[in-house]
């Protein structure tokens, strides 16, 4: 029956990148250790103010020693030692807690039944692609819940196109940094379906804010369906036919892809299934008739400084290539 309470969606959380609720092993790891910290500095905090409650109570009241200069101690072999040796065994101790939870989460090897899946960074946008399934998308990332019983994790290979980017999704793993030519690693085990929320937690250019992370956790026969429909090619209808002409006579090819037709570039999204997407633009705006007809007009009225010339189409032009889109499923 454990499997079955996977597949419910997770309860809303106060915030959908809600830190103290982590759903994946590695994020529990990171909780943990960070309620470790938590705890040795409090003891710390309260040692500490306690002392200081305790001198200011006992010696700033006046008395008969007012004016009179306290005890001078130099030398002591106890309280430099007290002083030295106590700090160093706390920072040891953290240092180790913090080298068991990376080592971990960063030496764990994929078992068979892994997804593996390479995520790119671009400004400012993120490309999936499923190597071992010929299935590349864009912005949103969907994986298979894992059944703790019996784990079924997802590999992140994570490489940059252009600058340093981030990829952060709090509920599920840490942050780690996507550098160019320095491939990094990192997985996830998502115990509960659902949708988590992310962002680039490094600044990475003008539109970084607007550079979000959207990750769907499915039952494993949901991801199995969403992988299908993605191996398929683009179906245009015979309605959306004279959009698709004007599509393929612009400048959109040199930067689109869209499988099954001459757009075949490299530079900007995977649009061949762009209508199964919930939102464009990374998020930014819902994926519905009227945000993808404003975005095809002129990009920047959504996302400034996104880098996307305008098309520059009349009225009719529009029209036709927003129905065009609108099929891409």
């Amino acid at each position: 029956m454990a499997t079955a309470a996977l597949a419910q969606p997770s309860p809303s959380p106060l915030s959908p990148t809600n830190i103290f609720a982590p759903l994946s092993t590695p994020a529990q790891s990171v909780f943990d250790l960070s309620l470790f910290v938590l705890e040795v500095t409090g003891a710390i905090f309260v040692v500490v103010f306690s002392l200081l409650v305790y001198a200011v109570v006992k010696f700033g009241k006046k008395g008969s020693a007012e004016g009179k200069e306290p005890t001078q101690v130099y030398g002591s072999v106890q309280l430099e030692l007290a002083w030295t040796v106590i700090p160093v065994l706390i920072v040891v101790v953290l240092f180790l807690a913090a080298a068991r939870v990376i080592g971990s989460v960063q030496n764990a090897e994929p078992p068979a039944n892994a997804i593996q899946v390479t995520v790119i960074g671009h400004q400012f946008w993120w490309e999936y692609r499923y190597p071992s399934l010929g299935v590349v998308t864009a912005n949103e990332l969907h994986i298979p819940v894992s059944d703790p019983a019996h784990p079924s994790p997802t590999f992140l290979t994570l490489l940059s196109a252009d600058t340093d980017h981030s990829f952060w999704v709090p509920r599920l793993a840490g942050k780690t940094d996507l550098i160019p030519n320095h491939p990094n690693r990192m997985w996830v085990d998502p115990h509960e379906t659902g949708l988590y929320l992310g962002q680039c937690a490094q600044y990475c250019g003008t539109q970084h804010a607007l550079m979000l992370l959207r990750v769907y956790v499915q039952t494993r026969d949901e991801f199995d369906r969403w992988i299908q429909q993605q191996q398929r090619t683009a179906e245009a209808g015979s309605i959306a036919r004279d959009g698709q002409k004007i599509f393929e006579s612009t400048a959109c090819v040199n930067c689109h892809t869209v499988r099954g037709t001459p757009a075949i570039g490299r530079f900007g999204p995977d649009l061949t299934h762009l209508m199964s997407r919930d939102t464009i633009a990374s998020g930014a705006v819902p994926n519905n008739a009227e945000s993808l007809r404003r975005w095809i007009q002129n990009p920047d009225v959504i996302k400034p400084g996104s880098k996307m010339p305008a098309m520059g189409l009349g009225e009719t032009q529009l029209n036709a290539v927003t129905a065009y889109m609108g099929t891409l499923r």
